[in-house]
């Protein structure tokens, strides 16, 4: 399922985002802090656990999560989205997911992967600023998936419907969170009107 996230902060932050002259500082500090809301969001459907806790006055019936959480970014723009969503959830264990894309084919490749022992029976949310042709989603979610992984979330930032079209082909299983959904691919494969390169604006590389 698909859900764009409309928020007025969201949408203020990702306009600066999308601007060609913000700086690489502005662009990482909003990606991190729109990382931030959406996690409110994407987290309202964590399974609880009831617990019996005693308070300085009493004893007090409540709930807490009952899984481990999981954030796995897609190197290397994901890592822009690791900070914000960590401070709202603080407990969260991080895996790697390493996927380039063949500038001829569009095709991913992995090159790295390190995960928790435990990420089978956690919920993950693998995390990438950009949803485009959906091909390096949809390829790290199947990694989760010959790991055991049942509970995986796609949180992104900006998505056309060809990526989100392609995840629901694939994975069907999977909910998608987007801060706002594009207009289309270009012939390069870049989200129009998007922000450009996420990765290279986030870490300063061009």
């Amino acid at each position: 399922m698909l859900t764009v996230l409309k928020h007025p902060l969201i949408t203020h932050k990702l306009a600066i985002m999308r601007d060609k002259d913000t700086c690489t500082k502005d662009f990482r500090q909003n990606l991190s802090e729109i990382g931030g809301l959406m996690a409110y969001e994407i987290a309202r459907d964590l399974p609880m656990k009831d617990v019996v806790i005693e308070t300085p006055v009493a004893t007090c019936n409540t709930q807490m999560l009952a899984k481990d959480i999981v954030l796995v970014p897609i190197l290397r723009a994901g890592l822009g989205m690791v900070d914000g969503i960590a401070n709202i959830i603080p407990t969260v264990k991080i895996g790697h997911i390493g996927l380039y894309r063949d500038e001829e084919t569009l095709q991913p490749h992995e090159y790295f992967c390190k995960l928790p022992h435990n990420i089978a029976d956690s919920v993950v949310y693998v995390v990438d600023p950009m949803l485009a042709t959906g091909g390096s989603a949809s390829a790290a979610i199947t990694m989760l998936k010959k790991r055991g992984v049942k509970k995986i979330n796609l949180v992104c930032l900006v998505g056309v419907m060809e990526g989100v079209s392609k995840i629901e082909k694939d994975h069907p299983d999977v909910d998608i969170y987007l801060a706002a959904l594009d207009e289309k691919l270009n012939e390069k494969g870049y989200i129009v009107p998007g922000l450009g390169d996420a990765g290279d604006r986030i870490f300063g590389t061009k």
